[in-house]
């Protein structure tokens, strides 16, 4: 009821009941005027246009800046626990985190396009956290050995998912900045053909 109040559809029903107002103060309609406001409300009500649904976040910036910090938490536990963490792990958490921070310190950009959105928000809120929380839960001395079937450990586990995420942030980079690369091949082209001419 309260959404209702600050709509569209109530408003230019608003307006609609000061034009039957007005219409009854000017006296162009008689004792029927309550009639009038409330069909003259009902009419512009319904002509209305409807509200625009919106199922993305408007506030991409804040969105962005979440995702930023939930980063830089993280970053900062894997950090605070490297001693426990597979050899170059910490490295490849940070290096992610990097390609995502550097893709999110654009926030309009990024809520421009859904696909990209959703890959950063998907990597960055369940795939890293997910293989580092799952290593970490780990006792130390089962994630460290080896199986004797031949098996990779844990800790291999953890380097390739590092390694596997950290390739498809690098794809999404490559999507996020394909754009530029556009205009920048164009914008060359465009110089190697002005310096032909000349």
């Amino acid at each position: 009821m309260i959404r209702y109040l600050g709509s569209t559809k109530n408003l230019a029903g608003c307006v609609g009941g000061l034009i039957g107002l007005a219409l009854y103060l000017t006296g162009v309609v008689g004792g029927l005027w309550p009639l009038v406001v409330a069909g003259l409300y009902a009419v512009f009500a319904l002509l209305a246009p409807p509200e625009r649904v919106r199922l993305v976040s408007v506030d991409a910036v804040a969105e962005a800046g979440q995702l930023r910090a939930d980063l830089d938490s993280l970053v900062s536990k894997v950090t605070a626990r490297a001693q426990r963490m597979p050899e170059s792990s910490v490295d490849g958490v940070r290096r992610i985190a990097e390609v995502l921070d550097d893709l999110l310190s654009r926030p309009e950009r990024w809520a421009a396009n859904p696909d990209v959105q959703h890959a950063v928000t998907r990597l960055a809120r369940t795939d890293l956290p997910l293989s580092v929380e799952t290593y970490l839960n780990l006792p130390w001395w089962f994630a460290a050995k080896r199986r004797a079937s031949g098996e990779p450990s844990a800790s291999d586990e953890l380097l390739t998912q590092l390694e596997l995420l950290e390739n498809e942030a690098h794809r999404i980079a490559e999507r996020f900045y394909a754009g530029d690369v556009h205009q920048q091949a164009d914008h060359t082209r465009y110089l190697r053909e002005r310096g032909e001419s000349a």
